[in-house]
């Protein structure tokens, strides 16, 4: 599956005065979730799929700006999550230094043992 662009557009403060930019990195196991949950839900519904990666992009490009808005889930992992619009999934990233990297996008009721022992 082929997923657009992401962190182009700095979400909702594209075209502000002053931007700061972060390095963006997905590792392979998110994209692999992503790809995985849009199938089944393009299975149910032709178009669905491609709705929760727009989602998914969506809500990566908005936390790009300033990915400490959202509070430190795990401290010791370092891990925070957000969530895309419309869809029961966690976005889980760590934000160091001016990276963020997204670990994993898995269902929001998934136990938190199944991301947590991903590098």
């Amino acid at each position: 599956m082929d997923f657009p662009p992401v962190g182009g557009n700095q979400g909702a403060f594209a075209g502000s005065i002053q931007t700061v930019s972060h390095r963006l990195e997905i590792r392979p196991q998110a994209l692999a979730d992503m790809a995985e949950a849009a199938a089944w839900y393009e299975e149910h519904q032709g178009g669905l799929g491609e709705r929760f990666i727009r989602e998914v992009v969506t809500a990566i490009d908005a936390l790009l700006p300033n990915p400490l808005v959202y509070r430190l889930r795990n401290r010791r992992l370092g891990a925070r999550w957000c969530f895309p619009r419309s869809f029961p999934y966690r976005i889980v990233y760590r934000f160091v230094g001016d990276v963020v990297t997204v670990v994993a996008v898995i269902h929001a009721a998934r136990h938190d043992g199944h991301w947590q022992a991903r590098p």
